[in-house]
């Protein structure tokens, strides 16, 4: 590879907030490969500060939530100025297909694009043939498609998520003095979510521990599950952007999680984290810092997110058969190993 030579890198990954996450090592990746090389980011406005201080990151162009095909196209033909010399379409959707290809029609860019190998998913979810690779990752699939580039599949180290000191020390303000184990209960889809009485027993196991809730506007069930304690569980749902959860996560002892984008902000800090996996296939946490709860059904992975619906005559059995008291040794584990 000719050292001198300067490669300009666009990648194109809009969301969701656990893709986008995961993705940060793809950047890291593509840095360490190509010396020297200006790297820029395609991604929805709303999952852009997770791109934020990312020192393989020179620039975050950031797309409204519903760009229309003339905004896409208008986007595309701007950016035919930057020379990129590759675009790793990470995305794989409509819109970054339509950003691609007039970039590829105007430029000479080298074009990759990660597969959505949807004949594995027709097999795996209308005949139960499995195909993906085991144990599944969802880091290794996006840094997968980069070895036709000579890159090797392997993640780079934490932190892939760069956070500033003095967002770090204004989150610590809000937090409790005293140690506590950080709580993510919500997820896009409710069959994704660990039952609400079971973080109501968990959290009553330990009169001791000390407990922080993360979570959206919307997801009111946490005050449910606050409740239980309210001396010892702080709710901040709805109170804290990404990067602020990110700092509550990282001043934890651990984050329990379901399959959700907390759980790969834990990843990405190279924090410790406990993963509740029901579902859905394809948002596997991949480092060894996280232990991974999941039960082995016929019926899992029942749909592509979680979405549904369930098909087991014991409804949610994938989630409401992890017990309590495994997630509560999964605790005592995780101290002692980390």
């Amino acid at each position: 590879m000719n050292e001198s030579f300067q490669e300009k890198i666009l990648i194109l990954r809009f969301s969701s907030f656990g893709d986008v996450t995961q993705c940060l090592s793809v950047a890291s990746k593509l840095s360490s490969h190509f010396k020297n090389s200006v790297i820029h980011w395609a991604v929805r406005e709303d999952l852009s500060t997770m791109l934020q201080h990312h020192p393989s990151i020179q620039r975050i162009i950031a797309l409204p939530r519903k760009s229309n095909f003339k905004e896409l196209v208008r986007l595309a033909w701007q950016l035919r100025h930057e020379n990129y010399t590759r675009i790793y379409d990470a995305h794989n959707s409509t819109r970054s297909w339509i950003i691609s290809l007039v970039l590829g029609l105007t430029t000479s860019a080298k074009i990759l694009r990660k597969s959505q190998m949807r004949w594995k998913r027709i097999l795996l979810f209308k005949f139960r043939w499995n195909l993906y690779q085991m144990p599944r990752s969802g880091q290794r699939d996006l840094i997968d498609p980069l070895k036709k580039w000579g890159i090797q599949n392997f993640l780079p180290d934490t932190p892939q998520l760069f956070l500033l000191d003095s967002e770090l020390e204004a989150v610590k303000k809000i937090l409790p003095s005293k140690k506590f184990v950080a709580l993510a209960p919500s997820a896009a889809f409710e069959l994704k979510r660990w039952p609400v009485d079971h973080w109501k027993e968990l959290i009553g196991l330990d009169a001791e521990q000390n407990f922080v809730l993360l979570g959206g506007p919307d997801d009111h069930f946490l005050q449910e599950i606050q409740n239980v304690a309210p001396h010892r569980v702080l709710n901040l749902a709805g109170q804290t952007n990404l990067r602020q959860s990110a700092c509550v996560v990282q001043f934890s002892e651990l984050l329990i999680s379901n399959d959700t984008g907390l759980l790969h902000t834990a990843e990405q800090l190279g924090h410790p984290a406990i993963a509740l996996m029901g579902p859905a296939p394809f948002g596997f946490p991949s480092r060894s810092k996280t232990k991974i709860l999941q039960l082995d059904l016929k019926c899992r992975p029942c749909s592509k997110h979680g979405q549904g619906p369930c098909v087991n005559p014991e409804f949610q059995k994938c989630l409401r058969g992890i017990s309590v008291q495994s997630v509560y040794d999964a605790i005592q584990t995780l101290r002692v190993s980390t």
